[in-house]
């Protein structure tokens, strides 16, 4: 037990704390976060290896999906049976959360609203998490000794291996939401989310994550036990915790979609501004709609929250691994890190992130290969969509007059006619007139002859 709860809080520390909070926030693009904002940072300084940082960067983008269902987790718990279809409530949640999100889109107030709704009860959960956890520390206080690192060391180092490896797998489960975290940087800001997280967040996991340590020492038989006068009140708020927490992953699927649309990944959507304040707060109807569908079938095809841990945390762990290579690239080119500085902190987050996406490979057979399909669908696409672009610009530009060209022929005696008044013509290509101008030179006839489009 203490070795396991030394694995849960260093890779706390280590992962969510150190990596994410302090060193991946850094890298914002104008504010906003994720892996499509790491791909913007890191491309232009990507030279010939482009393409193969485009790949690896959209493969990490395309694994993005954590969602969580404790609190139907907890009512099947409840009931006794760890066999009962989950799907009926789960379902009614994503509808909820369908609702929700429509109230946030007709509010057209931004997320102001919604965060002083979701302020009062996220506080709320994570004192009861903390408090919990302090009851039940108070009468085995001992328990405190695991926050010394050799206590991870060493069960790792004692443990059977195949144990120890499985147990890493499991342990990755108190990390997946950090890459949301960070991709939801736009929404929240990165002093804010700093603040929380090591103000309230983070106390209160490792309060919780011990207390749960101390009950089962005292008594295993009580694992599974709660006060039954709190019962009632405390699942509903795990589930309205819970439906929150989804909510940050949702803004986070409507921040990283933005980011990819700008990025010319993937087709140009409807994308409706939630925040007279804020650029980053977004809401994208079509992702919203496609959330919902794949989790009403992601929870009545596992049907069962068992099955369903076992396709959860592969593809967040791949995600993490891609968002360390990118951050890694991004310190080096773009902040000017020195190697002496960068290898120390790239090779500790590198070695981390292969350990736990190795540790989470044996899940493959029991679900895992799910997110990775989607996943591998979702690259082809993106890749497809992005080449089929270049192709589609690169022969709509075949006939195209160079800028340079044009600009030159603006001083000659046949030049265009000139009206008053500016007209902007929005365009991606800069070394060629934009068709819209050329069609509108022609068909306006404000060239003398064909020379200036």
């Amino acid at each position: 037990m203490l070795g396991i709860l030394s694995l849960v809080l260093w890779a706390v520390v280590l992962v969510v704390a150190l990596k994410y909070v302090l060193f991946v926030m850094r890298a914002d693009n104008q504010g906003e976060g994720g892996t499509m904002a790491l791909i913007s940072l890191a491309l232009p300084a990507a030279g010939r290896l482009l393409s193969v940082l485009l790949t690896i960067g959209l493969g990490g983008a395309s694994f993005f999906g954590d969602d969580d269902h404790s609190g139907d987790f907890g009512l099947e718990r409840d009931r006794g049976s760890s066999d009962r279809d989950p799907g009926p409530q789960a379902a009614c949640r994503a509808g909820r959360r369908r609702g929700a999100d429509r109230a946030v889109r007709d509010a057209s107030r931004g997320s102001g609203r919604m965060g002083r709704l979701f302020r009062p009860v996220m506080a709320a959960w994570f004192v009861v998490l903390g408090l919990a956890g302090i009851v039940h520390l108070a009468a085995k206080p001992e328990i405190l000794v695991a926050l010394n690192p050799r206590y991870a060391l060493a069960y790792v180092a004692h443990a059977d291996g195949w144990v120890a490896f499985t147990v890493l797998g499991s342990v990755f489960l108190a990390l997946t939401g950090g890459e949301a975290l960070y991709a939801d940087m736009g929404h929240f800001g990165r002093r804010a989310i700093r603040i929380d997280w090591f103000s309230l967040v983070m106390p209160a996991l490792v309060l919780n994550y011990f207390g749960q340590g101390a009950l089962v020492l005292n008594d295993p038989a009580a694992a599974s036990d709660f006060p039954h006068g709190l019962l009632v009140a405390v699942v509903v708020l795990t589930t309205a915790a819970t439906v929150i927490a989804s909510q940050a992953v949702i803004s986070g699927a409507f921040a990283l979609v933005q980011q990819a649309i700008q990025l010319g990944a993937v087709p140009r959507l409807e994308v409706r501004q939630t925040s007279a304040e804020s650029a980053g707060q977004v809401y994208l109807p079509h992702i919203n709609l496609l959330l919902l569908i794949a989790v009403l079938g992601l929870v009545l095809g596992f049907r069962s929250s068992d099955a369903l841990a076992s396709a959860y945390g592969i593809a967040v762990a791949g995600d993490m691994l891609v968002t360390s290579v990118l951050v890694a690239m991004v310190a080096r080119e773009v902040w000017q890190w020195p190697w002496p500085a960068l290898l120390p902190v790239a090779s500790l987050f590198l070695a981390i992130d292969v350990m736990f996406v190795s540790a989470n490979l044996h899940k493959i057979p029991d679900g895992g290969w799910f997110p990775l399909l989607v996943g591998a669908l979702t690259l082809s696409l993106m890749l497809i969509w992005r080449r089929g672009r270049a192709v589609a610009l690169a022969r709509r530009s075949e006939d195209g007059m160079p800028m340079d060209l044009f600009i030159a022929s603006l001083s000659r005696p046949d030049a265009p006619i000139r009206v008053p008044g500016t007209a902007v013509y929005l365009t991606t290509q800069r070394d060629v007139v934009p068709s819209a101008l050329a069609l509108n030179l022609k068909h306006n006839g404000c060239c003398t002859n064909n020379s200036c489009y």
